[in-house]
């Protein structure tokens, strides 16, 4: 059997292994230990525990667990109620504000979080019943907090471009900046089409009845200011060559700890054992993924599976274009199945040769890779957002909440396009203030 074909077989077992509900990280082992005994016997066992050790021992790994703890303290707070007020406040006078607000608070609570699912629920349990209370219909009210909540995972700081950087070895505090231009111009798109929607239909003429004072729109700023200014004070250590994203996601982990506390008086012990549980769990569950990645990872190039597919697509010369666009086809396909970390950490190895070969920029594809893995967030038959969603509004059924998803994932295709014609938009930023990329 040929390498090619071998590696088929390899992605074939692995989606049916995946498929079946058994952890991500289980069945990325299973299939690795699987497939190297099957071919090289039970001897090849000998370097199982020390990939999988290779793979956990990166110092930067433990920025992972400190950016989640901080979404966790963030999380157990009431910071994702007070930013949506603040901002449903802030932007009362405009066409569409109440999902403008929601928008925005989506955008600005999972960067804090770093989590899409927490974020559509947090957001989503006090900005559904609102926005449908002031006129807004139940599509428009759903596909907005679905979508709003994948903005995180652009957003910096980001743990799914934290993967990206460790798979393809490229620098995460560039990835970062990278996100940020590319973040605000969707986060900018979703809310050109809410307008669009708004004016059109009609929807919240209740809100725009409402009118706040000056005194009420400021009132809410001690309260959001401190998480925003925290948000920004990271990102200004990562980029300003302050520290390293381990040392400013540990700063920055133990400032929400104090905010919550202070801010919000999370001082009872069930409290926080709930954040560091909480933090625990997930931060266990990614690490076991990265580590079981690496050993699939390994597995593949053994086969010289990695290395014959990048050379049969290098024999194709196809348009490099046409290569991209097959590879977000991939992703998108992968996305609506698998959760991103298992994508990013699975696709990564094999994409990167082929990506170098064609003359794409890796940075730049990170961001393009992020948008799809937002999009396999509210895309069925596994869009953990349509389903947390559908949780927290259960009368609102689950194809109304893909219809009022599915402009803002054409949002989504467009940005993809938008980033291709003008990749600028993602690079000039670590550029300009990191220097050229050698």
């Amino acid at each position: 059997m040929s390498a090619l074909h071998l590696g088929l077989l390899v992605v074939g077992v692995t989606t049916l292994v995946l498929a079946s509900g058994i952890p991500v990280a289980f069945g990325l082992g299973v299939v690795a230990v699987g497939v190297l005994v099957a071919v090289n016997g039970p001897a090849s066992l000998d370097v199982v525990s020390d990939t999988l050790f290779g793979g956990l021992n990166d110092f930067t790994l433990i920025s992972i667990p400190m950016f989640v703890l901080m979404g966790a303290a963030v999380a157990s707070s009431r910071a994702g109620s007070d930013l949506y007020e603040a901002l449903a406040r802030w932007f009362n006078r405009l066409p569409g504000s109440l999902v403008i607000a929601n928008v925005g608070a989506c955008a600005l609570f999972a960067a804090l979080t770093g989590s899409s699912p927490a974020t559509a629920a947090a957001i989503g349990k006090m900005g559904i019943p609102e926005m449908r209370r002031r006129g807004y219909g139940p599509d428009l009210a759903a596909g907005a907090i679905a979508a709003g909540g994948t903005l995180g995972i652009l957003i910096p700081p980001s743990i799914t471009m934290i993967l990206y950087g460790i798979a393809s070895e490229t620098s995460i505090g560039r990835l970062f900046l990278a996100g940020v231009l590319p973040g605000l111009m969707l986060t900018g798109l979703f809310i050109l089409w809410a307008l669009f929607l708004c004016w059109t239909r009609g929807d919240g003429a209740l809100d725009r009845a409402q009118r706040y004072s000056l005194g009420q729109m400021l009132e809410m700023v001690p309260r959001v200011g401190p998480f925003i200014l925290l948000v920004a004070g990271v990102v200004y250590v990562l980029y300003g060559g302050v520290a390293t994203p381990s040392e400013a996601a540990g700063v920055g982990a133990a400032l929400a700890l104090v905010l919550v506390v202070l801010i919000y008086r999370v001082t009872r012990l069930d409290e926080l054992w709930r954040i560091f549980r909480d933090c625990m769990r997930e931060s266990v569950m990614i690490l076991m993924i990265i580590g079981t990645s690496v050993l699939f990872g390994y597995m593949l190039s053994s086969l010289y599976v990695t290395q014959s597919l990048a050379a049969w697509i290098a024999d194709l010369e196809i348009n490099r274009w046409m290569l991209m666009f097959w590879i977000n086809m991939l992703l998108l396909v992968a996305g609506c199945f698998l959760p991103p970390a298992a994508i990013i950490l699975m696709t990564t190895p094999i994409l990167m040769p082929i990506l170098t070969k064609a003359g794409f920029d890796p940075i730049w594809f990170g961001v393009i890779l992020t948008i799809n893995m937002e999009l396999g967030l509210i895309t069925p038959p596994v869009g953990l957002n349509l389903f947390v969603i559908n949780g927290i509004a259960p009368d609102i059924k689950l194809q109304t909440i893909l219809k009022g998803a599915l402009p803002f994932m054409l949002c989504m295709v467009l940005a993809i396009l938008i980033l291709c014609v003008f990749p600028g938009i993602a690079t000039w930023l670590p550029d300009y203030l990191m220097g050229a990329a050698r």
